[in-house]
C-alpha cells in the first residue's frame, strides 16, 4: 500500500504548477480595481518576449477594456499588431497613445514609419516634423531626420511619375514607381497607378501582381476585381475571370460593370464546358458545333479563338476527319508554332491521309518543345514505320491493274490517271501537291510496267525505281544516274525525262 505521506507529498509537489497554470489561463479576468490591468500588462509583455503573440494580444485587449485611458496597454497592443504584420490595427491604436501622451516620440515616429509605408506623405511628414521639435533622444532624431529627407524625396518622384503617366510615357512611369513602392509598399493609389502602366506595355503577370495586392489593401476595391477579371479573361482564362468577377459582385451584387462582364464570361464559361463534356463523351461533332458557337460569343479575343481552333482541331482529328483538321490545326499553328497538342493532332491527321512524311516532321517538332511524351514516341514509331512500308511501292496497285494485266491494257489505264491527276486541274495549293506526287507515281508505274526486264525485276521483289533495293547490281537505264530513282523527279521540268502526253 501506498502511505498517505506519500500521497499528500506528491500533491504538494504539483501545486506551484498548477498555480502557475491558473495565473496564466486565470489571472486578470477580475476586474480592473485589484491590479489586474498591472497582471495583463505584465503577462503580455512576458508573452510577447516569448513569441507567443496570439496569447500576448488577448491580455493587452483585456488591459485596454480594464482601463481606456491607459496609453501604454495601447502601444504594447500596437506592437503585437506590428509583430503580427497587422499594420491597419496598430494604426489606430498608435494614434491613441498619441491623444493620450503627445510627447511619447516613439509612437509617433511608428505612426509616421507606417503613415509613409501607406503613401500618407503629408500625415507622415507632420509626424516627423514634431518628433524633431520634441526633444527627441539622438537615435530618434537620427530616423526622423532620415525618414523626412526620404519623405521628400518620395514627394518630388509621385510628382515626376504623375506628370510622365500623363504624358503616356508608361516605361518612365513605371520605374519612378517603382522607386516609390520600394518604400511606401502599402500605397494603393501608387499601386493602381503602375497596374495601369504594366497593362498599357503589356506586362499582364505584374498588372495582376499589383491589382491582387491592391485589391488586399483596400477594403470594398471593386474596381481592381473588375480590372483582374477582364486581364484574365483578355489572356484566354475564363475560369479565373469568373472567380474575380463574382468577388467583385460580392463586395457590390448592383456594380454595373461587373455585372454585365459577369454573364459575358459565365456564358463563355457555360459553353466552354458543355463543349468539353461533349469530347469526353466522344460527341466530336456536336462538341465542333460548340467550339464554333465559343467563336461567335466571343470574337474579338484572340486567345479564346485559338483555344477553340485547338479543340476542334483536336475533335476532327478523333472523329477521321483528317483534312478539316489538317486545315484547322494549322492555322493554329500559324499563331502558335510550338503548340505541342495541335501539333500531334495534325500529325495524327496527316498519317489518316497517308502523308507520313509530313506526320513525322510534327512529331519530331512536338517532341523538341515536349521530352519523355510517350504519345509523341509512339506517333514518331507508327509514322516512321508506316512510311517505310509505303515507299515499297506496288506499280500494280498504282495503276490499278492486275498482275497479269498486257502492256496495252496497262497504258490504257496510266492515260486514263495521269488525266485525272494531271497537277494543272488542281488550283489548291494543298490538292496540287498531293497531285504532283500521284502523277510522278503514275509515271513511274507506267515506266516500270512496260519495260520487260524492269517489270520481271519488280515482279521478283525488287524496285527498279529505287536505288537501295538494287543490291550493287549496275543497270544501264539513265534514270538511275540521271535522277536517282525518280527522286525529287519532275515530270514537268527539263532532263532526261520530258513527257508530253496526248489524250487523243
Amino acid at each position: 500500500m501506498v502511505s498517505m505521506d506519500h500521497v499528500a507529498h506528491k500533491i504538494l509537489t504539483y501545486i506551484p504548477y498548477v498555480l502557475v497554470l491558473i495565473d496564466l489561463r486565470y489571472e486578470g479576468v477580475k476586474c480592473g480595481r485589484d491590479g489586474s490591468v498591472d497582471n495583463h500588462m505584465e503577462m503580455g509583455k512576458k508573452l510577447l518576449a516569448a513569441g507567443q503573440l496570439a496569447d500576448a494580444l488577448s491580455h493587452f485587449h483585456a488591459a485596454v477594456d480594464g482601463d481606456p485611458k491607459n496609453y501604454m496597454a495601447f502601444y504594447r497592443r500596437a506592437t503585437v499588431f506590428l509583430a503580427m504584420g497587422k499594420s491597419k490595427s496598430a494604426l489606430p491604436d498608435l494614434s491613441k497613445v498619441i491623444e493620450l501622451k503627445p510627447d511619447f516620440t516613439s509612437a509617433r515616429l511608428q505612426r509616421g514609419n507606417l503613415l509613409l509605408k501607406q503613401g500618407k506623405l503629408d500625415e507622415a511628414e507632420s509626424d516627423f516634423k514634431k518628433v524633431l521639435k520634441s526633444n527627441p533622444s539622438a537615435k530618434e532624431e537620427n530616423e526622423a531626420q532620415s525618414q523626412l529627407t526620404k519623405s521628400d524625396e518620395i514627394q518630388r518622384l509621385v510628382a515626376q511619375a504623375r506628370s510622365s503617366f500623363n504624358s503616356q510615357d508608361y516605361v518612365t512611369a513605371a520605374a519612378q514607381l517603382d522607386a516609390i513602392i520600394d518604400t511606401c509598399v502599402w500605397d494603393v493609389a501608387s499601386r493602381e497607378m503602375r497596374a495601369e502602366c504594366f497593362i498599357q506595355m503589356g506586362e499582364m503577370g505584374k498588372a495582376i501582381s499589383d491589382l491582387k495586392a491592391t485589391s488586399k489593401l483596400k477594403s470594398d476595391n471593386t474596381q481592381a476585381f473588375y480590372k483582374l477579371s477582364t486581364i484574365y479573361y483578355n489572356l484566354g482564362d475564363h475560369e479565373m475571370s469568373l472567380n474575380e468577377v463574382r468577388e467583385c459582385l460580392k463586395l457590390d451584387p448592383d456594380h454595373k460593370q461587373c455585372y454585365s462582364h459577369y454573364k459575358q464570361v459565365k456564358k463563355l464559361n457555360k459553353q466552354i464546358q458543355s463543349a468539353e463534356e461533349l469530347m469526353q463523351e466522344q460527341r466530336y461533332e456536336e462538341a465542333v458545333s460548340k467550339y464554333e458557337a465559343v467563336m461567335k460569343t466571343e470574337p474579338n479575343v484572340h486567345h479564346f479563338s485559338l483555344f477553340a481552333k485547338e479543340r476542334i482541331c483536336h475533335a476532327l482529328a478523333q472523329s477521321q476527319e483528317a483534312s478539316r483538321a489538317i486545315q484547322v490545326c494549322s492555322e493554329v499553328l500559324q499563331s502558335d508554332p510550338e503548340n505541342v497538342n495541335v501539333l500531334k493532332d495534325r500529325a495524327e491527321a496527316y498519317i489518316q491521309e497517308e502523308e507520313y512524311e509530313e506526320a513525322i516532321k510534327d512529331y519530331e517538332t512536338a517532341a523538341k518543345h515536349s521530352e519523355n511524351d510517350r504519345q509523341i514516341k509512339e506517333g514518331l514509331e507508327k509514322a516512321q514505320r508506316l512510311l517505310k512500308q509505303s515507299q515499297k511501292r506496288d506499280y500494280y496497285k498504282i495503276l490499278g491493274v492486275k498482275r497479269t494485266a498486257q502492256k496495252k491494257e496497262i497504258i490504257r489505264a496510266y492515260r486514263k490517271l495521269a488525266q485525272q491527276w494531271h497537277p494543272d486541274n488542281f488550283q489548291d495549293p494543298e490538292e496540287k501537291k498531293k497531285a504532283e506526287k500521284k502523277f510522278i507515281d503514275i509515271a513511274q508505274a507506267k515506266e516500270v510496267l512496260t519495260d520487260p526486264e524492269m517489270r520481271t525485276k519488280f515482279d521478283h521483289g525488287e524496285d527498279p525505281m529505287d536505288p537501295e533495293s538494287q543490291q550493287g547490281h549496275h543497270h544501264h537505264h539513265n534514270f538511275h544516274g540521271g535522277f536517282q530513282g525518280f527522286q525529287g523527279f519532275n515530270p514537268f521540268g527539263s532532263g532526261p525525262f520530258n513527257f508530253k502526253f496526248n489524250f487523243n
